[in-house]
């Protein structure tokens, strides 16, 4: 094998010209930094490490080294290259991409990282300013792959003889490098197969079995067999890579998101013995199924198995677009709450200096996860009591993570943010003593800027930018404390009413208020049956649908219809017929029915799903949020933005779907119904 310092290093011909820009996407999720891969040979300097650690490398020059790949994470790779090989193989994997991994693989099978026998180390090692970056002798070498940071380097080192071999400074750490799968000749076997072959053929069911074994979404199965790959992967995924996997779009950012967590260190160990010891049972029957067997046998070795949902429950949560948290996450919110991270354990949480001015933190950042679920799963508890099924497992964990929540906020230790102060309240600290008092907060570190403290409510002043213009004063309260008391009253009487998608007090509220109790009491009084929905007012509010039909002197199918078509607030024909049970004839039989009476009007509008409305204006709106009959957005209590159209998220309830069903009709019982 011939080679010259700075060119690319391999035995095949069609490889030699291979451009390794590419390398750092095709390896990310694995790797740390790939935007610090380049085209300046990352895979021949992997190569060259190899080669000169094993003494058949020598550079033009005796100051020279192999080169960098990377910031130096691919040595993580040694005993692990395992997770490589299965991305490489799998068929969704872009041919441009599975080159350089198959090329990476080739050059890996010829280096001693494949030998396992060899007596390899990695680590961290302190140099001394103008060290070499490669060392060798007769007792081994050692080579730096890359910066750990403040004159620190991540070395490999092989050792070929019984002494300590030569070391490129103070070794700081160093360990002994995992043995797994991935000797020369099962790389060389699976680079040959792919290449004789193509690329192994997916298998649906082992997507199922990797699911039903670790409680991960449809997606995110799919990405994790498929290399668990993440959004760094960039561009993430084409159409035929989604086709390969049966994704969509929405499907496959979704997936992405919920296997977003893990370090590339833990991707990493997760794949590292999946494949089989014969690679050629990865193009067998059931050979992909294995894996999937060994990887959930991994996963649930470190992350335990979530709660298996039903795939249509996944496939709804993924169509609300969470920003926070993946679909799989939010219905584990409510399946396991105990099991999720910031609501596993009370929270103490405090107050610390930072360059951009006050913020709320914790030991561990868990007060990050606690409002990622408070803000995600509290606005969304009325879609889950409504729109999902008695006894679906989601909406039967809803009075269980309700309560839980209501345990965490009673931990006094909590600070959660109130907000900021309403207009005319006050743009400083000092301006606030009154309301507040003078006592500052006394948290784990003196605050750079002035604070008030009371015991429910703290004050801190915002932070100066360079222009000189300080933001206005942040609101914190601990919500142990926060109740029927003067106290808060004053909290409440100084927060803006326009709030915040950051502020924790307006959820806290409902969470502890009567709205959400009677939501729970329904959900547990199990007056569904099993399969129905609480959105369809024949199976939720019977007493109701049957006043509507006798005074309107209707069938029990049109009545139930208008009372949807008054309160909820998208009656799509999709949603209608899922809730109601319908098919579309039995659905078009009840609209037509309130069309002859007058009820309703034909109409087409935009984003709207169906084809009859409520008399009167129609209000529009762009995604996300819902357009909607004026009459019916006064109802729920949509309020309109500043440009007329309903851009505002919807209000957190303030009843039940039968009270609110009720209320429609008695406002169409007294006169005061949607009209012309």
């Amino acid at each position: 094998m011939e080679t010259t310092a700075g060119g690319l290093v391999t035995a095949r011909a069609e490889v030699a010209a291979l451009d390794d820009y590419g390398v750092g996407t095709a390896l990310s999720g694995l790797v740390d930094g790939p935007g610090y891969w380049t085209r300046d040979g990352s895979l021949a300097a992997i190569e060259r490490t190899g080669r000169y650690l094993a003494g058949t490398w020598e550079p033009s020059r005796p100051d020279g080294d192999p080169g960098k790949a990377g910031e130096g994470s691919w040595a993580r790779f040694i005993g692990r290259i395992g997770a490589v090989a299965l991305r490489a193989a799998a068929p969704s994997t872009r041919e441009e991409r599975r080159e350089r991994l198959l090329a990476l693989l080739e050059f890996w099978a010829e280096s001693p990282f494949a030998d396992p026998a060899a007596r390899l180390r990695t680590g961290v090692v302190r140099v001394a300013e103008g060290a070499p970056e490669a060392v060798r002798d007769e007792r081994g070498a050692a080579v730096a792959v890359g910066w750990a940071g403040s004159g620190s380097r991540r070395f490999v080192e092989l050792r070929t003889g019984e002494a300590e071999p030569p070391s490129l400074g103070t070794v700081e750490e160093a360990r002994d490098v995992p043995r797994g799968w991935g000797s020369a000749e099962q790389l060389r076997r699976l680079v040959g197969l792919v290449r004789e072959r193509g690329p192994a053929p997916w298998d649906p069911e082992a997507v199922g079995v990797l699911g039903e074994g670790t409680g991960l979404g449809r997606a995110a199965a799919s990405l994790a067999l498929a290399g668990l790959l993440e959004r760094s992967y960039v561009p993430f995924l084409d159409a035929h890579e989604r086709e390969v996997l049966r994704l969509k779009v929405a499907e496959a950012d979704d997936g992405a998101s919920e296997l977003a967590r893990q370090t590339s260190l833990e991707r990493l160990e997760l794949l590292a013995d999946v494949l089989p010891e014969d690679p050629a049972e990865l193009w067998e029957p059931g050979g992909m199924r294995a894996v999937a067997e060994r990887l959930a046998e991994g996963w649930r070795a470190r992350r335990g198995r979530r709660a298996v949902v039903p795939q249509r429950t996944l496939d709804a949560v993924v169509e609300l677009g969470l920003l926070r948290l993946s679909a799989a996450e939010f219905c584990a919110a409510f399946t396991q709450p105990g099991a999720e991270p910031g609501l596993d354990a009370p929270l103490d949480t405090w107050i610390r200096n930072s360059e951009h001015g006050p913020l709320l933190t914790d030991a561990r950042w868990d007060v990050v996860r606690f409002q990622e679920r408070l803000h995600t799963v509290v606005p969304h508890l009325s879609w889950v009591y409504a729109e999902l099924p008695a006894g679906d497992p989601v909406r039967d964990g809803a009075p269980g993570l309700v309560r839980l929540l209501l345990e965490r906020l009673e931990h006094p230790g909590l600070l959660l943010r109130a907000g900021r102060p309403a207009a005319g309240v006050g743009r400083t600290v000092a301006d606030l003593h009154e309301r507040f008092g003078f006592r500052p907060y006394a948290g784990p570190e003196r605050l750079d800027v002035a604070s008030i403290d009371d015991g429910l409510t703290v004050v801190t002043d915002g932070a100066v930018d360079r222009r000189g213009y300080r933001s206005p004063p942040k609101l914190y309260f601990r919500p142990a404390y926060f109740g029927d008391d003067e106290r808060s009253r004053t909290l409440a009487a100084a927060i803006s009413d326009s709030g915040g998608s950051l502020d924790d007090l307006p959820l806290v509220e409902w969470l502890r208020g009567p709205a959400c109790a009677r939501i729970v009491e329904r959900i547990e009084s199990a007056a569904l049956p099993a399969g129905a929905y609480e959105s369809n007012p024949a199976a939720s509010a019977p007493e109701v649908v049957a006043r509507v039909a006798g005074s309107l002197g209707v069938e029990e199918d049109p009545a139930a219809l208008y009372l949807q078509l008054l309160a909820l607030p998208a009656p799509t024909d999709r949603n209608v017929r899922a809730w109601n049970g319908w098919k579309a004839d039995r659905h078009q039989k009840a609209a037509a029915v309130l069309v002859e009476r007058g009820l309703v009007v034909e109409d087409k509008r935009p984003r709207a799903g169906r084809k009859v409305f409520l008399p009167g204006e129609w209000i529009h709106a762009k995604k996300p949020y819902q357009p909607m009959e004026a009459w019916k957005a006064e109802l729920i209590g949509v309020a309109r933005s500043y440009n007329g159209r309903l851009e505002n998220p919807l209000p957190l309830p303030t009843r039940t779907l039968p009270e609110l069903f009720a209320q429609a009709w008695a406002l169409v019982e007294n006169g005061s119904g949607p009209s012309m």
